[in-house]
Parts: structure tokens; sequence; C-alpha cells
């Protein structure tokens, strides 16, 4: 099967100018007054809403201008006083309605207070109107005032000399006082063989599909690095508690050294898998900790916290094709029968009804793909197809120093709630199992 999909790559082109420094004191101090008017013209609406226990809450809601005349008015007055051209208000004012709708989102789902957004980052976003690509020369010009341009030259950057942007057009760059970043777009075809439904677990990412069998992926190293730099970084704020300037220093420090070495671990896992599977569709649960969180104890928190899914899937998105689904009872639903189990106990899913004796795990990433693809619950199908590969296990470790994936044989034996030990040993050889 063929599918269009749109690639969009971003990068960073070094690059100073005065005048741009000028430009983007400018346009932070018009994006802050445009947020600053758009709160003021804020209506809040009574909403209702309703409860899994048949509770109504009456909540205030925020409501955002969108008619015309606001808008209008709204560019009038940032207009006074504007020294450049006049596409960088509309760019200014298209911002400021970004990053509010950004906070009504968090707002009405309970992640954000109700505070104003500020503006504490220095940049402009620039419009499509207001620059003008050279793909010959390789060259941006950006217009600041009329008849007044700066060009920002591009084809010395490593990702041209690569080959990276071959027929890609340019999009909104945005500004820095040091660098310019450009986003290069441009759609593929591509072909997809197939899909893996995937659960996220604790220890494991455990995935499914009809032509590989069960699929899992050890996030052990990532568990170990993450437990080792808290401790570390625990004994770094002792120590630092008793410095001022040269502790508050040596702290952020090591907490940027601490996001980067997890950050790295997980791109690799990424990558690993987009190279294992790169014709597939990855299909995730669309999880939220904050939910997890709920009258659970101190230690199952921060065991949740170590474990980084969204940043997995915010990777993999940049590499493969990836469909989120609602993870609502994908634990607790039979995959053969589709009958929902209300207590679970333990590592092994028993139905009741079809008397199914399965993983937990492997049940519900079966449920997973079943919602992605949007097929029903079928006896006949499972018996069919995922039965035979009960059996049929791929496992994937990551390794740390970034060699190729490693892969190892299944366990054998008769079906048994499944605890996974050590996984892979990077220095063996790679072995798949075939049936």
């Amino acid at each position: 099967m063929l599918k269009t999909v749109e690639i969009v790559r971003m990068y960073s082109v070094p690059f100073k100018d005065e005048r741009i420094s000028q430009l983007i004191s400018w346009y932070v101090e018009t994006l802050q007054k445009g947020i600053d008017i758009i709160w003021e013209s804020i209506e809040w609406r009574y909403d209702f809403k309703n409860y899994r226990k048949g509770r109504c809450l009456k909540v205030k809601v925020p409501v955002l201008p969108k008619n015309s005349q606001f808008k209008r008015e709204l560019r009038d007055r940032l207009m006074k006083d504007n020294p450049y051209a006049r596409h960088w208000v509309d760019a200014a004012i298209r911002t400021a309605y970004s990053i509010v709708k950004s906070w009504r989102k968090r707002y009405v789902k309970g992640r954000a207070k109700k505070r104003k957004p500020r503006v504490k980052r220095r940049f402009a976003r620039c419009k499509v109107t207001l620059m003008k690509v050279d793909y010959e020369r390789k060259v941006i010009r950006i217009t600041l005032r009329p008849y007044e341009y700066v060009e920002v030259p591009y084809g010395d950057g490593w990702f041209v000399k690569q080959g990276r942007v071959d027929g890609c057009t340019v999009g909104e760059v945005i500004l820095k006082d040091d660098r310019v970043l450009i986003p290069f777009k441009k759609f593929e075809t591509v072909s997809i063989s197939g899909a893996i439904g995937w659960d996220c677990n604790e220890l494991t990412i455990d995935g499914f599909s009809p032509s590989i069998g069960f699929i899992h992926v050890d996030l052990k190293p990532l568990i170990s690095t993450r437990i080792k730099e808290e401790k570390k970084l625990r004994k770094i704020r002792s120590i630092a508690s008793k410095r001022l300037k040269s502790g508050k220093r040596m702290v952020s420090e090591y907490s940027r050294r601490w996001r980067n070495r997890c950050r790295d671990l997980e791109r690799k896992l990424a990558v690993q898998l987009s190279n294992l599977f790169p014709s597939m569709v990855f299909g995730f649960e669309k999880l939220n900790k904050e939910s997890m969180f709920k009258n659970k104890s101190k230690k199952f928190r921060k065991r949740i916290a170590r474990v980084s899914w969204r940043n997995i899937v915010k990777e993999l998105k940049q590499r493969v094709i990836v469909r989120e689904v609602n993870p609502r009872d994908t634990s607790k639903t039979c995959s053969r029968c589709r009958f929902k189990v209300k207590d679970l106990k333990g590592r092994v899913f028993r139905c009741p009804r079809c008397g199914l004796v399965l993983d937990r795990q492997k049940n519900a990433c079966v449920n997973i793909y079943l919602k992605m693809m949007g097929f029903p619950h079928s006896k006949d199908w499972w018996n069919e197809v995922v039965k035979p590969l009960i059996h049929h296990e791929l496992w994937v470790g990551v390794a740390l120093i970034g060699r190729t994936p490693r892969t190892w044989s299944p366990m054998k034996g008769d079906l048994k709630a499944m605890k996974p030990k050590r996984l892979v040993d990077p220095s063996t050889s790679i072995k798949v199992y075939q049936p």
C-alpha cells in the first residue's frame, strides 16, 4: 500500500546581524502586547462537564475573540509606532493567537493555571510574504522595511552538502540573535507493508504484528540510566545547598547533562526500531501520566515518572508513521471475544467467558493493533492469526554505545506469565527467530 506523507526537517544556520537583534527586540515586545490585549478580551462562559460517577460540574471556560472587528482593532493598535513592514505585525498577531490557544487547550485539560502567558525567549517568526527564496544561490531574502532586506545564505550547511534537503521547499523561518532556523518540507510516497500495535510498560515496550509476531523491546538500559543519574543529582544538590551561585550553576549543568543522556538513549531506541521495521505503521496508546499519578503511592509515582513513553513516541514520529489510539480498557478487554474483565490480578490475563489465558502485555498489544486498524474482535481471526504466533517472539535490545540492533530467539515452553530479565548482550551476534 502506498501513502503520501509530508516530511518536515528543520536545520540551524549561524547568522548574526545587529538589525536582526533590533527586530527581535521589537517583535517580542509587540508579541507580548498582543497577548495582553487578547487576554483582556477573553470571555469566560460556563460549561458543564460530565464525569463517570454521574456528576455534573459547572466550569468556566475561556472563549477567545475571533471576530474580524476585534482583529482589525488589534492590528490598528499594534501598528502605532511600527518601524518595520506591516506584515511583521500580522506575524506577531498570528503567533500571539497561537500562544493563547495553546494555553487554553492546556487549561481546559487541567494542565495550566489561570495565568497570562509570558514571552521569555527571544525570537521572531517570519511570514512567507516577508521572505523570498533563491534555490539556485541557496539564499533567503528577508524583508525588514520597504526596500530594506537581509540575505541569509544556507548553501554552506552540512545538510545541503549531504543532500538532506534535495527537492525540499523552505517554510517560515525563525530568527534568533545568533542563528536562523530554517524548515524544509517535501512530500514523499511511502510503501507500507504492515502495522504494529505497541503496548508501553514499565520495563518493556511490547508489540504485535500479524507478519512478525510479538515483539519485546527492553527499556532497562534507559531506566537504569535514569536511576543512576538521579542518585548523582541528589548528591550534587546536597553539595550545592551549601554553595549559592556556584551550586546553582553546578545543578543546572548536571541536569542538562542528565537530560541529554536520556534523550540520547531515547533517540537510539527510535532509530533502531525504525531501522528494524522501516515500512511499518506504529500504533501507540495516547497515555497521560497525570491520570496515573492520582491516588497512588510515592514509590509507584517515581517508577512511572522514570519511563518516558511520550519522548520515545515523539522521536519515532520523526522517522515513521505513528497513529495514537485511546488507551481505555486495552488491558482489560479480551482480544479474542471482547469481554471486559473488571479486576485484573497479576501478569496473566484470564477471560472468564472464552477461557483465554494469555500474557497481559500480549493481550494489550493485540487490542491496540485492532483499535489502530479499526478491526472488530473475532474468534476466527484470533485462532487463525494470533494463536500460531504466540510463541513467535522477537526480542530487541538497546545497545548503549550505538551499535546495530540486537535480537534474540524466543523463550520456549508452555504458555506462562512472562517477566523479562536480561534480554540481550550487545557483544553477541544477531539471532532472529524463524518459525
